[in-house]
């Protein structure tokens, strides 16, 4: 990988000189980690399948997300491209529930999986023949397009606060972020 990937134990030393971290994890309704999660995150990234149950965890998250005022926005992700109403009508959905959804979308490609296999980035998938996949760029450039506009959410979410703290800083005890 072209940066440190560390497992989570090792974050607090790892992530002392960096600019952007991203950690991963598992959906939860935990309020502790919940909590855990707003305090160490400057925005939530809701990764998000077109499948009913994976919208209503999103639905869930985001309820709970709006009562510690962190930013946070949606991203569909294995989206077939041979079904688009559904990417569609799951981007309605989360849209009617005020969820802000990123106009990108990653497709659902088998570059990624051979990515995951080989432990790379899916710019550098390679099938079981070492044959570059055809189709590793299309989710890079998905992925691209995904970073740009979260830095443009960053940019418009710093202009609406300029005078307050940085994105996501919020120095009110946790009991009392808790709307009422």
């Amino acid at each position: 990988m072209p940066f440190p990937v560390v497992p989570i134990e090792a974050a607090a030393k790892a992530t002392r000189l960096a600019e952007i971290v991203i950690t991963d994890g598992q959906a939860s309704s935990n309020e502790d980690e919940i909590k855990n999660l707003v305090e160490g995150a400057d925005f939530i990234l809701l990764p998000t399948t077109t499948q009913s149950r994976s919208i209503e965890l999103t639905v869930e998250m985001s309820q709970m997300l709006r009562k510690y005022r962190v930013p946070f926005a949606a991203l569909l992700v294995k989206v077939d491209a041979r079904k688009e109403a559904a990417a569609e009508q799951a981007m309605e959905l989360l849209q009617a529930f005020d969820i802000k959804v990123l106009d990108s979308q990653i497709p659902l490609l088998s570059a990624f999986e051979q990515a995951e296999t080989e432990g790379v980035t899916v710019d550098q998938a390679v099938d079981k023949r070492g044959r570059a996949n055809p189709r590793r760029m299309t989710g890079w450039s998905a992925y691209c397009a995904a970073c740009k506009e979260i830095e443009d959410l960053f940019e418009e979410h710093q202009k609406l606060r300029k005078n307050q703290s940085p994105i996501g800083w919020d120095f009110t005890r946790m009991e009392h972020r808790v709307a009422g």
